[in-house]
């Protein structure tokens, strides 16, 4: 079964950190691009970053650029999301997802290009 989970989300102050982890299960992420997405309250979903299958090509929303990275570890079948001084604005679900063209890394968090979704996590920045 192919499945993609998510980890790491929680309740931090503004300024904090946070660690996201997608792992995949079911298949192999080595083909795949991953995207790291998110929705808030009363907004639709919004594509943050994305990175592609294999030669760390990024793309980042403007609103997360220089706080936010993408990272992949294909041995790990995992992607990550570090993000540092967070916002209150940046509070939302967060979701992974992939899609199978290795090197579609703008067009997937532009246009929520994508194939498979994870379930979400929480994330909640407040004082």
């Amino acid at each position: 079964q192919l499945q993609l989970v998510e980890s790491g989300g929680g309740l931090v102050q503004p300024g904090g950190s946070l660690r996201l982890a997608c792992a995949a299960s079911g298949f192999t992420l080595d083909y795949y691009a991953i995207g790291w997405f998110r929705q808030a309250p009363g907004k639709e979903r919004e594509g943050v970053s994305c990175i592609s299958a294999s030669d760390g090509v990024t793309y980042y929303a403007d609103s997360v650029k220089g706080r936010f990275t993408i990272s992949r570890d294909n041995a790990k079948n995992t992607g990550y999301l570090q993000m540092n001084s967070l916002k209150p604005e940046d509070t939302a679900v967060y979701y992974c997802a992939v899609v199978d063209y290795p090197d579609a890394v703008e067009h997937m968090c532009v246009m929520t290009l994508t194939n498979y979704w994870g379930q979400g996590t929480q994330v909640t920045v407040s004082s």
